[in-house]
């Protein structure tokens, strides 16, 4: 579990995530659809082309979901329960991928905020998307 002193580093830059979320949420699909290229068989109706309606859209949804379990850090499986259900059971998304997308949304914060991505940042990000990768894939078990 997450330290005081992880969560307050966690809270403290997602309002600058927040406020980009489009943004980072796109770039971040945009780095795990070029950099992890089978990943793309799980979105054969979107048009994946850099900047898309469809990637910017799906990117702001992904950055949401992981403010709901910034929003909801003491409880984050509750946060999560409905999305969890939805990768494991309807889309069936190979588990690997959570810490793929997690890696490539670490580089993205990375290059957005360098100043404040210090490497006690990037531990407590890397954690905090872990422990997000582990609810994710709960009802894979």
């Amino acid at each position: 579990s997450l330290t005081k002193s992880e969560r307050a580093i966690i809270m403290s830059i997602w309002d600058k995530i927040s406020m980009q979320s489009e943004i980072i949420g796109t770039e971040t699909l945009e780095r795990l659809f070029s950099s992890f290229p089978q990943t793309k068989t799980y979105f054969p109706h979107f048009d994946l082309h850099p900047g898309s309606p469809q990637l910017r859209t799906h990117g702001s949804k992904v950055v949401a979901a992981i403010g709901d379990a910034v929003k909801n850090i003491d409880n984050i499986a509750s946060a999560l329960t409905k999305l969890s259900e939805l990768h494991a059971y309807i889309l069936r998304v190979d588990p690997v991928n959570f810490k793929l997308l997690s890696h490539c949304l670490l580089v993205t914060l990375a290059a957005h905020f360098p100043a404040e991505f210090t490497a006690e940042t990037h531990a407590a990000w890397d954690k905090y998307l872990s422990i997000l990768s582990s609810v994710l894939t709960e009802k894979y078990r």
